[in-house]
């Protein structure tokens, strides 16, 4: 007998008092001196007996309830499953789709793609299905998303070239949990208020007053966290640098101590925005959404100060561009709120200085491993180190002398760039290369479908400066700041900074790797596993 029959008997069989009754009252209808009272007693035992049955049927009522009940939740889950499933394959369907393959369902490609990043090569899981497909544009599943990803420079101008046309900017869903807007916009509305107002800040003309604070605080940094020290780590140096940078240039913080404060929740933001979108303790978005928490409660702190200093004439409208958030209003004529403008800051802060260690990192790991390159590099920084009276700042006519520097760190942002690629979403069907891409799917751009391409970079993995001599490469061929209309408005500021780290970095020391080959993870952005610890020779002077 089964679980499930066992269970139903043992409900409806009569129970052991019942037949005790049953039994008692028919021996007494039996006895001899209640003959007279047969029909009495008859009535009683099948009293009895239909008391018994009525039991049974109510025991059997109940369990065809609870079975009713059962088979009605498990059809409603199943019938969900199947509705959820099936929305989900119909965005997978159309006709003259780019060839590729979707990968397992939901979970799509989406381990293959960060897999390959977790193991330092980004752009294998690009040319792998370029060479398996033959094609400049493959389908594929990526955070359970239908998914082309554009490959080579045509690629790269179709996508920048139709930005608000065809195809507009997308992040994933982690994206928008890290950074809630107060008025309940989306991402990418956000971010076109801020390229509406950050190119008047970020233009050259306005950062060049910046570079001699820049110099300061590099100088700052080098004497508090590199001199007398025999071995250093360099990641976390250059973050602490860029952040120090972005701290002063955006909100006027410049106190170490202040700036420290921010160090750890700001690391936990970098390493859950773009995590798998799981809400739960512990996880790395979890713990993002909860240190964006505190910056943005930090950062009110900061802006209300900052009215106050404002309306009493302590502070000025130029000095950064949390007194221009503060004082700049809508098309109807209103300001923004606190909550906007410290969800703005955030983003800045985090762009501001993210990306730009990065390449800090790996211009101090490409000029150890090639010391002729380094050559050139220390020569030209101490030609205008040398035309310096002592206590001069930097200025923007010395950056701009630093031709051979700036083609240096090119040449690590296209061997190593911060920026891997980006999304966007096809805002209607269209046609790219022969196939259908149909509305709604995401598109992705790679970096490294032309930065590592022979075809565009002839002996791709040579490190070679000069290619960015004369008129440089190809339009939409090197790409680490995106392109288009969405090209990253901090391109300028990124360079200042990463030139006067330059500057303050090779005049001091020549250095060594300690780990040679040291393994380099992507996640999203590249650093070496270690952080790159380093053997510093200070220049004797």
């Amino acid at each position: 007998m089964t679980n499930l029959n066992l269970s139903f008997y043992r409900l409806t069989k009569p129970t052991s008092k019942s037949k005790r009754d049953l039994s008692s009252a028919y021996k007494k209808a039996r006895a001899p001196h209640c003959i007279a009272n047969h029909t009495n007693t008859r009535d009683t035992v099948l009293s009895l007996e239909f008391g018994v049955e009525e039991e049974s049927e109510g025991r059997m009522m109940e369990v065809n309830m609870y079975v009713a009940l059962l088979l009605s939740f498990v059809s409603f889950v199943t019938i969900s499953l199947f509705g959820m499933v099936y929305k989900h394959l119909s965005h997978f369907r159309g006709n003259n789709l780019p060839p590729g393959r979707f990968g397992l369902p939901f979970i799509g490609e989406t381990l293959h793609f960060l897999r390959s990043g977790w193991n330092g090569h980004p752009e294998k899981f690009i040319f792998d299905r370029i060479s398996a497909y033959s094609s400049q544009v493959f389908k594929t599943s990526i955070l359970a998303e239908p998914t082309a990803v554009f490959c080579g420079a045509p690629g790269n101008k179709f996508l920048f070239s139709n930005e608000n046309k065809l195809v507009t900017a997308w992040w994933p869903d982690s994206v928008n949990k890290v950074f809630p807007s107060s008025l309940q916009t989306s991402s990418k509305e956000e971010a076109k208020k801020m390229r509406k107002m950050l190119p008047n800040f970020l233009k050259p003309e306005a950062l060049q007053r910046y570079i001699g604070m820049m110099d300061e605080i590099a100088q700052r940094h080098f004497a508090m966290s590199w001199e007398n020290n025999d071995e250093v780590v360099v990641f976390p140096l250059a973050k602490r640098f860029t952040f120090w940078l972005a701290c002063r240039v955006f909100v006027s913080v410049q106190d170490p101590d202040h700036v420290a404060k921010f160090a750890d929740p700001f690391n936990d933001i970098a390493s859950g925005i773009f995590s798998v979108p799981i809400d739960l303790p512990g996880t790395p978005l979890n713990k993002a959404k909860l240190a964006s928490n505190f910056i943005r409660k930090e950062l009110r702190a900061i802006i209300k100060q900052r009215k106050l200093d404002l309306a009493e004439g302590r502070a000025s409208a130029t000095q950064d561009i949390l007194s221009h958030m503060l004082l700049a209003t809508d098309e109807d004529g209103k300001h923004m709120n606190e909550m906007d403008i410290a969800d703005k800051i955030l983003g800045l802060l985090i762009g501001g200085h993210d990306t730009a260690s990065a390449a800090c990192t790996f211009i101090v790991k490409y000029l150890s491993e090639l010391p002729d390159v380094y050559e050139g590099v220390y020569k030209e920084q101490m030609e205008i180190a040398k035309s310096k009276a002592p206590g001069e700042l930097l200025n923007w006519d010395d950056l701009q002398k630093m031709r051979y520097s700036w083609n240096v760190a090119c040449e690590v942002l296209r061997l190593a760039p911060p920026l891997q690629g980006a999304f966007r979403e096809a805002l209607n069907d269209f046609i790219f290369n022969g196939f259908s891409i149909p509305k709604g799917w995401k598109l992705y751009w790679s970096t490294h479908s032309t930065h590592r391409s022979a075809e565009y970079f002839p002996e791709p993995e040579k490190f070679d400066p000069s290619r960015y001599d004369g008129n440089g490469p190809a339009p939409y061929t090197f790409v680490p700041f995106g392109g288009g209309p969405r090209m990253c408005p901090g391109k300028e500021y990124a360079r200042l900074e990463i030139l006067v780290f330059m500057h303050n970095l090779v005049k001091r020391f020549k250095w060594e790797n300690l780990i040679p080959d040291e393994k380099i993870v992507v996640d999203p952005m590249p650093m070496p596993a270690k952080g790159l610890p380093v053997r510093l020779f200070p220049h004797k002077a």
